[in-house]
Formats: C-alpha cells, sequence, structure tokens
C-alpha cells in the first residue's frame, strides 16, 4: 500500500476448542486466559468511567445539518439475484428512496481446503473508478484533469487519526488518538438502552457511523469540531472536550445525525453491518466528495434491507431488500468495501451479499457459501476477497477470482474480528483467547500470539500509521507493529466493547485507488 496522507480535516491512504451458542449478546458468556501472555509493552490509561424529519425508507431521521445540501434521489427497479435457486426476484418500488421485492463441508487435515464457489466476479482488482453510486464531478476547464485518485496532488502530511470504540454497555463510543493512544472524548449514540456495536469511518477520517442494535439507530459523529455544526447558535460548538466529559443527548453539536431504521424489532433485527463509499472524485478539489453510508438491518418477515445513506445528510436515498434472508434470525452482520466500491454483507451464520453499484439500477448477489463458513468477523483484503472469522469454525476467505471457499488449516476455534493488511489477515480467537495471524497471499498459518491480559478479544482494526488494533471487551485494546507483535502496547478505554467492524477506516482505505 502507498503513503497515508492528510486531506482537510482527516486522513488518507495512498493506505482448547469454545462453542458458543448463535447470537451476539455483547454479554459473552465464554471466558478465557492467555497462556502465557508475550506482552510486555507499555500500559495507557485512556478512560474510565430531536428534530424529526422523514426517513423515505420509513424510519425516523434527527439531524440537524446546517447549511449541507440534501439530494435523496429516488429508487428504481432493482433485480436482486438470488443465486442458491437461480431465480431474479422482481422488484417494485414503493416511495422515494424505497425499494421492495417478491418472488421466490470443509476439513482441517493439512493443506488449505477448497471447495467451489458459486458466483464469478469479471472485476476482481483494483480499478480506480468512483463511487459508481454517487457518480462523479469533472474539471470545470475542459482541460486535462489536475489529478487522479491515488495521485496525491495538493495533500500534506498525516495529522490526525482516530480509533472509535463502542461500549454496548454504557451506551457510548470513544474517539481515541491512535498517534498519541489517548482517549479524547466520549459520545451517547442515542437517548438510551441503545446498545451500540458496528462502527464504519469514512475515507478521510472526518466522520463515523455507529450501529445500536437494540433501539435500530445509526448515528453519525463528527472527528473535527470544524464540521460541527452550532445548533443553538451560541457562538460556539458545544461538544465533548476528554473522556470524562459526557454530555446528554442531542446535547452534543459533533453529533451530526442519527436515524432510526425500521427494524423488526428486538436485538437481533437491529443494524449491524456497516461501510462508507468515498462518494464520487472531484478533478477541481483533488479529492472524494459527496460520500455514502451502506446499513444493513432485518425488517418484518424476515426480510434484509440494505440501504444507502447520505454521509453528509442522513438522508436515506435507497434501499434494496434480500428477501428470505438466510442469517440464523440475525441482521447482515458485517460489511466492507472491494476495490469495485461495491458493499459487502456478511450473516452471522448463512449468506452473505454483494451490493452491484457498478450496475444502474443497482443489484444484489445472494451467495450461499458451504455449511461450515461462518461469519462472527469480516471484512474484504486489498485485492477484493472477502474474509469471514467462524465461530466455532475456522477462518475462510472467498476468492473471486477462483470463484471458490479456502479454509485456513489450524484455525479451527472461535473467532471474531477480522483484518487485513498488505501481508497478514488478523484474526481475534476466544477460544483460546488471542490473536491469530494468517500470510494472506500464502493462506496459511504464520502464528497464534497471546495477550496478556486477555479477557475477551472482540475486534480488528488497522491504524494510519499501518499498526494493528485489537480491541477486548475487558475494557483495554491493544496496539502492536504487525512486524513486531510481542511490543504491543496497552490502551484502558472504560466500558465492555463488542466492535467487529471498521474502526479506523484502514479497510476502506486499503482499497481505494494507490
Amino acid at each position: 500500500m502507498g503513503t497515508w496522507t492528510w486531506m482537510k480535516g482527516g486522513w488518507l491512504a495512498a493506505p482448547a476448542l469454545l462453542v458458543l451458542a448463535c447470537g451476539d449478546s455483547g454479554t459473552a458468556t465464554e471466558t478465557a486466559s492467555a497462556s502465557g501472555g508475550q506482552s510486555t509493552g507499555a500500559e495507557t490509561s485512556a478512560g474510565t468511567n430531536p428534530t424529526s424529519t422523514s426517513d423515505p425508507s420509513g424510519g425516523t431521521v434527527e439531524a440537524t445539518v446546517g447549511s449541507d445540501s440534501n439530494s435523496a434521489t429516488m429508487a428504481t427497479t432493482v433485480p436482486t439475484t438470488d443465486v442458491s435457486d437461480g431465480t431474479t426476484a422482481t422488484t417494485l418500488t414503493t416511495g422515494p428512496g424505497t425499494t421492495a421485492t417478491t418472488g421466490p463441508g470443509m476439513t482441517d487435515t493439512g493443506d488449505p481446503q477448497t471447495s467451489s464457489g458459486v458466483v464469478p466476479d469479471t472485476s476482481t482488482g483494483s480499478t480506480g473508478a468512483v463511487d459508481p453510486s454517487a457518480g462523479s464531478t469533472g474539471g470545470s476547464t475542459g482541460e486535462a484533469p489536475p489529478c487522479e485518485p491515488g495521485d496525491g496532488m495538493g495533500m500534506g502530511m498525516v495529522e490526525k487519526s482516530f480509533i472509535w470504540i463502542a461500549s454496548y454497555n454504557t451506551n457510548d463510543i470513544s474517539k481515541v488518538d491512535t498517534l498519541t493512544m489517548t482517549e479524547l472524548a466520549r459520545y451517547r449514540t442515542g437517548p438510551a438502552g441503545e446498545n451500540p456495536s458496528r462502527t464504519a469511518v469514512s475515507a478521510d477520517g472526518r466522520f463515523v457511523v455507529v450501529n445500536n442494535r437494540n433501539t435500530g439507530r445509526s448515528t453519525m459523529i463528527a472527528a473535527n469540531e470544524a464540521d460541527c455544526i452550532d445548533k443553538n447558535n451560541n457562538g460556539m460548538i458545544d461538544t465533548s472536550q476528554n473522556k470524562n466529559n459526557l454530555l446528554n443527548w442531542d446535547a452534543d453539536e459533533c453529533v451530526r445525525w442519527s436515524i432510526v431504521h425500521p427494524v423488526a424489532g428486538g436485538t437481533a433485527s437491529g443494524p449491524r453491518g456497516v461501510t462508507w463509499t468515498p462518494g464520487e472524485w472531484s478533478y477541481d478539489e483533488c479529492k472524494y466528495v459527496n460520500p455514502k453510508v451502506w446499513i444493513g438491518y432485518l425488517a418484518a418477515g424476515n426480510n434484509a434491507h440494505f440501504v444507502r445513506v447520505d454521509g453528509i445528510t442522513g438522508m436515506v436515498e435507497q434501499t434494496l431488500i434480500a428477501a428470505g434472508w438466510k442469517g440464523s434470525s440475525y441482521a447482515p452482520y458485517g460489511a466492507a468495501l472491494d476495490p469495485q466500491f461495491r458493499p459487502w454483507f456478511s450473516s452471522l451464520r448463512g449468506e452473505f451479499v454483494r451490493v452491484n453499484t457498478d450496475e444502474n439500477p443497482a443489484t444484489l448477489t445472494r451467495i450461499t457459501p458451504p455449511n461450515n463458513v461462518q461469519s462472527y468477523g469480516f471484512t474484504i483484503d486489498e485485492d477484493g476477497n472477502p474474509w469471514f472469522g467462524g465461530c466455532s469454525g475456522p477462518v475462510t476467505v472467498y476468492d473471486q477470482k477462483n470463484q471458490n471457499f479456502t479454509t485456513i488449516v489450524g484455525t479451527q476455534a472461535c473467532h471474531r474480528g477480522v483484518t487485513a493488511d498488505a501481508k497478514y489477515v488478523w484474526v481475534a480467537s476466544n477460544g483460546p483467547c488471542g490473536l491469530v495471524q494468517i500470510d494472506r497471499e500464502n493462506r496459511t498459518l504464520i502464528k497464534f500470539h497471546n495477550t496478556n491480559p486477555c479477557s475477551t478479544a472482540i475486534g480488528l482494526s488497522i491504524d494510519v500509521e499501518k499498526n494493528v488494533w485489537l480491541v477486548d471487551q475487558g475494557g483495554f485494546a491493544w496496539k502492536f507493529d504487525p512486524e513486531n507483535v510481542p511490543a504491543m502496547q496497552k490502551v484502558v478505554v472504560a466500558g465492555s466493547h463488542y466492535v467487529y467492524s471498521d474502526m479506523t477506516g484502514g479497510q476502506l482505505l486499503s482499497v481505494l485507488p494507490q
């Protein structure tokens, strides 16, 4: 990957088995301890402890967005392909931004095990294309464009980088500076009882979206005061100033918008999978603008909804529906972006979905993997290949080019979060508790690393310096150099954490043109 660069208030990368019951209650009953900890690094303490408009998908948007424009688009007919039975569902347009559809094992014994895939992908690898769901902005002079994605013209050095760690028991999210390892602020993610979990960071690092499982709410927070809005017109930005300064809901002016989705009800149906797309490339500004957010939740009738949201305004622009969702009665569980800027969503145990934003209108490709492929954790590497962390089960990768699944031998365990850098895939393990390191290209297990302490290893993400972060449910996180894992450093972040997703924006940046 290339160099990470700073851009207008953010950063850009040129970047013993334990069997658990189904579900993700956050109050995990598993217990595990490290056997022979390796870490000798320093420990840093980082914590102790609405106005409504119409949501075209049927939910509620609570937002104050100042002068930002709100250009929601009306969805057109969207055929949804279900590969499991070879049928194409009929799609009905039911209102602005809303669509509805109608219609109809491997072993751990040696070399990587493969089985035939079911969905060919004819466009793998980074293309440098802009986000098809957002369009593009050409130069205004008619001359040759001043820069292309990845050129980095007009950009300076890195100045800021954050990891956002949600705490389900305190209904808030922490902003931690990855460079200084300091918790800078905390924000409520909703009025009460939210149960926040999955997060996603925008390509420029300026915004984060956090999903709340109990209430069906998605909330967006600005990282920099320059992007916050003086809602009460008192001439200043009222926002959290440190880890102990948690403002009341609707009082923090860095909370830009909040959506309540029309979920089926109950924790299982609440939104989980979430990923940003960069938006459209502006040649005049030499950057991506108008970013989008894709969010998955489970609606009534066992219908999975995949919604495209304007990242700045919080307006739901489009909803695609997968009827008869195969996901163990849970909402789409994880999400990530591929190099063609297509969002992918996984399920806990069941199918996974690619949102074909490179087609007009957009469609869904539904893929049913072999029975032993599970997906507590989910990511996509820089080559566009999805990785799954099974619990209990192996780590598995789906090779889009060769159209097959490969299990990583020696990884049969309870796995949680997954992330990938240029060389390695990193997986959180709960049985035993620790960290799994995999050779990404050769798809072989390199080593299991103990952490000391290890409560319940949960989420993984890669920061601006290409360091890896491992978040533990026990109220702390580890930061380490991928080439020197034993020297990891511990950061205390108060709360019980249940995070699997892209907490730093590293996954998104890894698939952008370099």
